[in-house]
């Protein structure tokens, strides 16, 4: 399976508005309800109402999240929240583990629900429950699955964050080669997705992914003696949200930019676990990411909503906090499975002889 780059998908990325997060009232319960189904592939199918989604999720009294660091898209504050917000145990666990990890240590852990990038989202599609959130409609096609097996949370650029104090800005990453960077990347890329996908980045020429370019860069770097490790380094490529939460943090030392020759973009996929030992809690907390205050929750975290279109469209996309992102140069190109697998691949055969 292929995912397309698409005028809507890039929306959601470059996309910023205004107006602030709205509040639902609850109406009265409707009589005569069906008996619940935790196992349901939407909320008005399983629960009929939000209420009874809730009540069966306070029923089970916990969710098992994985991978999930506080610090990345301001999880920490999201997972406090939904568990101020119902009353419920929030068991966290390894919050650094990567996207493969999260499925290979699923049958011990028993995690409830996923946080996955898109290849891995899309290769164990059959391990997932399908389920509907109620924004179902606002999430453009190319990022979900159309059984609901899957869908984009969040999205981001591929970016460079700097110190001003020391270098100027690049316009590019090709600008890195000039003397005075000293670079890294957000771990190791064999291993690491951000760091595999800042290299993917570093390679764009006319938006298609040449793995070639990417490496030759960084080799050209630690021949130089420039590639360093982030305690080190001047000049880091990571998400822009997280040089975005570096900057807001440091705002005289730290700047961020997105290159326009080089405007990568990505997106982090949720799923329920068939096996899910808390299924309503699982339900439920796919309603509160994908609600308005869920995806203000990700965008104060410099995340990109993927409800981001819709939400400006509406009014209810935090628009202080949307022009605190940095600016996008334009729509994202997002890679395709197959080049992304090529790309790994290649990587996988040159990284370590060629920068080590």
């Amino acid at each position: 399976m292929t995912v397309r780059t698409c005028a809507a998908a890039a929306a959601i990325l470059a996309s910023a508005g205004c107006g602030a997060s709205s509040t639902h009232s609850t109406s009265a319960q409707p009589k005569n309800l069906p008996p619940v189904n935790v196992q349901a592939s939407s909320m008005k199918a399983g629960f009929a109402t939000m209420d009874r989604l809730v009540e069966a999720a306070k029923r089970e009294g916990r969710l098992n999240v994985i991978a999930l660091p506080h610090d990345w898209v301001n999880y920490g504050e999201i997972i406090e929240t939904f568990a101020d917000k119902y009353g419920l145990k929030v068991n966290e666990l390894e919050p650094n583990a990567g996207s493969k990890r999260e499925l290979d240590a699923a049958a011990q852990l028993k995690p409830d629900v996923f946080d996955l990038t898109l290849d891995v989202a899309v290769s164990a599609a059959d391990r997932f429950a399908p389920y509907k959130v109620q924004s179902w409609q606002d999430l453009p096609d190319d990022v979900k699955d159309p059984s609901g097996a899957w869908y984009a949370a969040y999205g981001g650029y591929m970016s460079i964050g700097y110190d001003p104090r020391e270098v100027k800005p690049p316009a590019s990453f090709a600008d890195l080669l000039n003397p005075g960077y000293r670079v890294a990347l957000d771990g190791d890329p064999l291993r690491a997705d951000g760091a595999f996908d800042g290299v993917m980045a570093a390679s764009m020429r006319s938006g298609v992914p040449q793995p070639s370019q990417g490496v030759a860069l960084f080799a050209k770097l630690k021949q130089a003696g420039r590639l360093t490790d982030l305690a080190k380094a001047n000049t880091v490529i990571a998400w822009d949200h997280l040089n975005a939460a570096r900057s807001a943090a440091h705002s005289d030392a730290w700047k961020v930019t997105i290159p326009k020759d080089a405007p990568l973009g990505g997106y982090h996929m949720q799923a329920i676990s068939k096996t899910a030992p808390h299924p309503a809690a699982a339900r439920l907390w796919q309603e509160f990411l994908f609600s308005n205050e869920g995806q203000n929750l990700f965008q104060k975290g410099f995340a990109r909503p993927a409800r981001s279109e819709a939400m400006l469209m509406k009014g209810t996309l935090d628009a202080e906090q949307a022009a605190k992102l940095p600016k996008a140069p334009g729509p994202p190109v997002l890679m395709t499975i197959p080049q992304a697998d090529a790309a790994k691949a290649y990587l996988s055969r040159e990284w370590t002889k060629s920068v080590g």
